[in-house]
């Protein structure tokens, strides 16, 4: 179940870099190979995220990735803090095995290990409390965010820190008059989306309905609030074959989950964006851009 690396909720889901089932399910492991190139892609996002991190977390010992996924954003982790242990935690044992490849490839196997569970339960098979414990749109996969929340904040040490990667703004890849069909086809699909979206917190076990304001949540983890900021990734047009591949890959993800709530002639319009031998496809059009926006929030326990 839970894992990061998402982008929105929206994309909530080719983000976890999740994506969209025709129900609420998600089989995270099927999406691997795009939960990898997404995070891949969105490293840039990452790498500022870390940056901004390391200026409050100097030289941690242990960093968490509480729902890791197979772990891209884990080895950036390593990357960033290069005497840091780093910990994957995440409930789908296959991603967890392209984890450890992934960090071997990299050569910070030595420094990384891997918890299989779900959270937040996984975390008590921690050897010590986090310096770090970053969670990337997983804790919105628990039903108790509130509960959960509190529970990794019993996972950090003193003075470690909470990054929690949640909200931000709806990813947008084209023009609002793409050419073809009615304008605004993104806005439209955001809403759908929004409604997959409460379908399926409403369907986690025990799912508690929370006013999403994150700051305050994590004052009432017992936490001190330290700070929000947004990252933007800014890939302009014309797209790179990369991001291209994401582009289409998300709107495949969106036709699958919630094309048949489209009227026909939306239909029609993201079918022929997902037609590569149509010239007004995503595959072939100049004015393809990746534009998000991707919010932290951090909250220290105290000493």
């Amino acid at each position: 179940m839970a894992h990061a690396h998402h982008e929105q909720h929206h994309q909530h889901h080719t983000g976890h870099g999740h994506g969209h089932a025709h129900g609420t399910d998600i089989d995270w492991n099927e999406l691997a190979p795009l939960l990898e190139s997404q995070a891949e892609l969105f490293a840039p996002v990452y790498r500022e995220a870390m940056a901004w991190l390391g200026q409050d977390v100097t030289e941690p010992g242990l960093v968490v990735d509480a729902g890791s996924g197979p772990g891209v954003v884990s080895c950036l982790f390593a990357e960033a803090f290069p005497t840091a242990r780093v910990v994957a935690v995440d409930g789908t044992a296959p991603l967890l095995e392209r984890a450890r490849d992934r960090a071997a490839r990299l050569g910070v196997g030595d420094r990384f290990d891997t918890v299989a569970g779900e959270l937040p339960e996984a975390l008590g098979r921690l050897d010590r409390p986090a310096d770090l414990l970053w969670a990337s749109r997983s804790l919105h996969h628990l039903g108790d965010q509130r509960a959960a929340l509190t529970a990794f904040a019993g996972h950090l040490a003193p003075g470690g820190i909470l990054a929690l990667l949640e909200g931000g703004l709806p990813s947008r890849f084209l023009p609002r008059d793409l050419g073809i069909g009615r304008p605004g086809l993104q806005a439209r699909l955001d809403a759908l989306e929004e409604e997959w979206f409460a379908r399926m917190r409403a369907e986690l076990p025990g799912s508690v309905a929370e006013t999403e304001d994150w700051p305050a949540l994590l004052t009432a983890a017992g936490l001190k609030h330290t700070g929000t900021r947004t990252f933007l990734l800014d890939l302009p047009a014309p797209a790179d074959d990369r991001a291209r591949a994401y582009v289409a890959a998300h709107l495949s993800r969106v036709r699958e989950g919630v094309g048949d709530a489209l009227d026909a002639d939306d239909r029609a319009t993201l079918d022929r964006l997902l037609d590569p031998s149509d010239p007004a496809s995503v595959h072939v059009r100049p004015d393809v851009f990746v534009l998000g926006a991707y919010t932290v929030h951090t909250a220290v326990r105290r000493g």
